[in-house]
């Protein structure tokens, strides 16, 4: 398959590292800069002890086209409006689209797109990006992955395509989906980023472990799950799982960077006050981290 892959970040790295040993992989990166760089030294990926390397196309996004079989749009959920108005004027009406964004709130403007095909992914990698080509692959996952719109038939070549290694699992249902992930992202990445804690110490230090029941509980409430025995097993799993692993709001508070936490907790306040939930401990966390972004934007 010929892939186009939109995104230079940690996420977008992994996938055009793995997915370039089978496929035409082609990485459109917000700046010349960072295509350059990976056009003459290809990327890195480091996986425990061993250096990978690989080499395929890449262009700055201004030069992306609709001419791939599919498109995976790997950016972060604030940058995706942005991108989708730029990427509008150039889409043809019959491309297929990946979108791989933590939380919920993109769904709305999928909903908009020309595309005949828009699938939607959720990503359970661990992965940190070092530098423009060089990236960190902390622990095995798994791609979860279903039809938001269209036929599923590329979804599934793609799927049956990927290496072993590097698994897509297909879902039937897009919402319960990003539902489940969202859960996960709205309680250990909100704690994690205030608390400046890798994951495995929500889990194993006792007034932590308090505090992720209480804002699970809120966060259940807000998007009227069932099964929340299960969910919030799934929760302590993922953090010892993953127990050495700093979260992405975490590296984004500590680097400066904007946050998703509109994306993930923004979108779980705006449910609660839809079916009048009060979420007490949710909107504190929210406040902590919109207030280190006010103060890192110079106000």
């Amino acid at each position: 398959m010929k892939i186009g892959i939109i995104g230079g970040g940690s996420i977008g790295l992994l996938f055009a590292y793995y997915l370039s040993g089978k496929h035409d992989v082609t990485l459109y990166t917000k700046t010349r800069d960072q295509a350059s760089l990976i056009q003459s030294e290809g990327i890195h990926v480091i996986k425990g002890e061993e250096q990978l390397h690989a080499r395929f196309e890449a262009f700055p996004i201004d030069e992306w086209n609709e001419t791939c079989d599919i498109t995976i749009v790997s950016v972060k959920q604030y940058q995706l409006s942005g991108l989708l108005a730029k990427l509008h004027s150039r889409m043809a009406g019959g491309g297929c689209y990946l979108f791989l964004q933590n939380g919920m709130s993109h769904l709305t403007g999928l909903s908009d797109l020309k595309a005949s095909r828009i699938y939607v992914g959720s990503v359970e990698h661990g992965a940190a990006k070092i530098n423009g080509n060089t990236v960190r692959h902390n622990g095995n996952g798994i791609t979860r992955a279903a039809v938001f719109k269209g036929n599923p038939d590329l979804l599934a070549v793609f799927s049956s395509s990927v290496p072993p290694s590097f698994p897509v699992a297909i879902e039937k249902d897009y919402h319960k989906m990003l539902v489940n992930k969202l859960i996960v992202n709205a309680v250990i990445n909100p704690l994690t980023a205030v608390l400046r804690v890798p994951n495995g110490e929500l889990a194993d230090n006792p007034f932590y472990f308090d505090l992720l029941k209480l804002l699970f509980e809120e966060v259940a409430d807000s998007l009227d799950i069932d099964c929340k025995w299960e969910q919030f097993q799934n929760v302590v799993a993922v953090c010892k799982k993953t127990s050495q692993n700093r979260s992405s709001m975490l590296k984004d508070v500590e680097e400066g960077r904007p946050t998703e936490i509109d994306a993930i907790l923004g979108y779980c306040l705006e449910s609660a006050e839809e079916r009048k939930i009060e979420t007490p401990l949710m909107r504190a966390f929210y406040s902590c981290i919109k207030g280190r972004e006010y103060k890192r934007e110079g106000n």
